[in-house]
C-alpha cells in the first residue's frame, strides 16, 4: 500500500471511529433522525437507482449475493449495501464497475462521511444511521441500474427503510433472534421484518414456520404488497446434484450453487425469485446459471485453502469458516458439514466464539453428532462471551470442550488431539470472530 493511500485508510477508520460516538447506544431503532440528515443531504436516498430490499433473520446476505452474480452476469450495474463488514467497513458498500463490482474506495467513503458529518452538526444519530445516509449519498453520486439493499436490523424502523420505492422486496427465512429489539415472539419478529412491504411492489418469501407467515401475509394483504412465497409462488429443491427453479412461467435447471449447504439451494431460489417477480429486470437463464457458478460470499460456510492460520494446523487438515451465531443459522451449518462428511468423512473440531447475547448452548447443541472436540475462544469485541462460558455451554450440550485464549492457540493445540485423521476444522459462531479470521489468515474480502 502506498503511503497516500495508508494515510487515506487512517483518515476514513478514525472518521468511522468518532462517528460511532454520536448516540449514547449503538442501536436505537428509529426513523426521524435519518430522515433528518437526509433532507439536510439533499434526499439522496430518492435519487438512487430501483431497491431490491432484504430482510430476515438468516441469509440476507446470501440471498443479496446471488442477485449481485446474477444481475452483473445479465450485464447490469450493481450496488450493493450490506452489514455488518468483515475486515474494513469499505466491505459494507459496494459500486457498479465494468466487469464487476467493486467497494467503495477510502477518498469517496470520507467525502460522503465528512458530508454527512457536517450536515448532521453533532445532533444525535447512530452510527448505523450515519453510514447510511452516507451510503446513499455515495450511491447517488455513482450510476447504476439496481441497487441490492440489505437491512441491518429488524426491517419497519431499520435505517434502510426510509426508501419509498422499490422494485422488489424481500423476505428470507426469519426466527428468533435480536429479542431485545424485536420482541420476544417469532410473531412479533415477523411483524419487524415485515414492515419493509411496499403497496404493489412484489415480495419475495423464503419458506417460513406458520406463525411467522401468518404475520407477513396479513401485513401485506394490509399494505397491498403482492406476496410471492415459497411453494406456493415459487419452488427450489436440489434433484441429482443441481438446483431446480420453478414458478409460474416455467422452470430453470440449474447448476448446483457455489456456496456449500443446502441451506444455500433456497437462498438461491429466493434470489431467481426477486429477479423473476419483479418487472424492473429482464434476466435470462444464462445469466442465472452464470449466477450459480460465480457468486461469493465469505465466512459462508467457506474453505480456507491457504494462509497463515491454515499454516498452523497439522498437514492435510481442513479450515473451514462460517459466521453464524444463532440456533438457525447453527442448523444450517451442521447440515453442510453433515453433507460434506458423507463425501469425505474426517473428525469434526469446532473453535466457537460468540457474543454475549446468543444463545451459546443452543447453538453448540446442534453439532452435538458432529464434533469430536470443540476449543471455546475469545470474539474480539466489547459484548465477547469469555471462553470459559462458552465451554461450560459446550459441556452442557454434551460437547468434549476447553478453552483457549485465542484462535491462534486453539488451532496450534489441534494437533494434539488424539485423532484418527487430519481433521476438519470449523470456526464459527459469530461474524466478528470469522472477520478477525480473515485478517489474521491474511484472506479479506475484496
Amino acid at each position: 500500500m502506498s503511503r497516500s493511500a495508508a494515510r487515506g485508510r487512517e483518515e476514513a477508520e478514525a472518521l468511522i471511529a468518532r462517528l460511532g460516538r454520536l448516540h449514547p447506544k449503538k442501536i436505537d431503532l428509529s426513523l426521524g433522525r435519518l430522515q433528518r440528515l437526509l433532507a439536510r443531504l439533499g434526499h439522496p436516498e430518492q435519487k438512487i437507482a430501483p431497491a431490491i430490499h432484504v430482510a430476515g433473520t438468516n441469509g440476507k446476505g446470501s440471498a443479496v449475493a446471488f442477485m449481485r452474480a446474477i444481475l452483473e452476469a445479465a450485464g447490469f450495474g450493481v450496488q450493493v449495501y450490506t452489514s455488518p463488514h468483515l475486515v474494513r467497513f469499505n466491505e459494507r458498500i459496494r459500486l457498479a464497475s465494468k466487469g464487476g463490482g467493486v467497494l467503495v474506495d477510502d477518498t469517496a467513503l470520507v467525502d460522503a462521511l465528512s458530508a454527512c458529518e457536517r450536515l448532521n452538526a453533532g445532533d444525535p444519530i447512530t452510527f448505523f444511521e450515519i453510514t447510511t445516509a452516507a451510503a446513499f449519498l455515495i450511491f447517488s453520486e455513482h450510476p447504476a441500474d439496481v441497487v441490492l439493499l440489505e437491512v441491518g436490523l429488524g426491517g419497519r424502523l431499520d435505517a434502510t427503510n426510509v426508501i419509498e420505492h422499490t422494485a422488489a422486496t424481500v423476505l428470507t427465512p426469519i426466527s428468533i433472534d435480536h429479542t431485545e429489539f424485536l420482541g420476544s415472539t417469532l410473531e412479533e419478529i415477523a411483524g419487524e421484518k415485515a414492515g419493509i412491504l411496499k403497496r404493489g411492489v412484489p415480495a419475495i418469501v423464503a419458506h417460513q414456520e406458520a406463525a411467522a407467515l401468518a404475520v407477513i401475509e396479513r401485513i401485506g394483504e394490509k399494505v397491498g404488497a403482492r406476496l410471492a412465497v415459497a411453494g406456493e409462488h415459487w419452488s427450489a429443491h436440489e434433484e441429482r446434484g443441481r438446483l431446480v427453479y420453478a414458478d409460474e412461467t416455467g422452470l430453470l435447471d440449474l447448476s448446483r450453487p457455489r456456496l456449500f449447504g443446502r441451506h444455500q439451494i433456497e437462498n438461491a431460489g429466493v434470489a431467481i425469485a426477486a429477479l423473476r417477480f419483479s418487472e424492473a429486470f429482464k434476466v435470462p437463464p444464462a445469466a442465472i446459471e452464470a449466477g450459480m457458478s460465480e457468486v461469493d460470499w465469505p465466512a459462508r460456510m467457506q474453505r480456507l485453502s491457504s494462509g497463515r492460520l491454515v499454516a498452523r494446523l497439522p498437514e492435510g487438515a481442513e479450515l473451514w469458516l462460517d459466521g453464524g451465531h444463532n440456533v438457525a443459522c447453527a442448523l444450517a451449518i451442521a447440515g453442510a458439514l453433515a453433507e460434506i462428511e458423507e463425501r469425505v468423512p474426517r473428525p469434526l473440531v469446532l473453535v466457537a466464539g460468540m457474543l454475549a447475547n446468543k444463545d451459546a448452548e443452543g447453538f453448540l447443541a446442534c453439532f452435538a453428532d458432529l464434533a469430536r472436540h470443540v476449543f471455546a475462544v475469545p470474539v474480539p469485541a466489547e459484548a465477547s462471551r469469555k471462553p470459559e462460558e462458552i465451554a461450560a455451554a459446550a459441556k452442557c450440550a454434551g460437547l468434549v470442550t476447553e478453552p483457549a485464549a485465542s484462535v491462534e492457540e486453539a488451532l496450534d493445540r489441534v494437533g494434539a488431539l488424539q485423532l484418527e485423521a487430519p481433521p476438519r476444522v470449523l470456526i464459527t459462531g459469530s461474524l466478528y470472530l470469522a472477520g478477525a479470521v480473515l485478517a489474521l489468515n491474511g484472506t479479506p474480502p475484496v
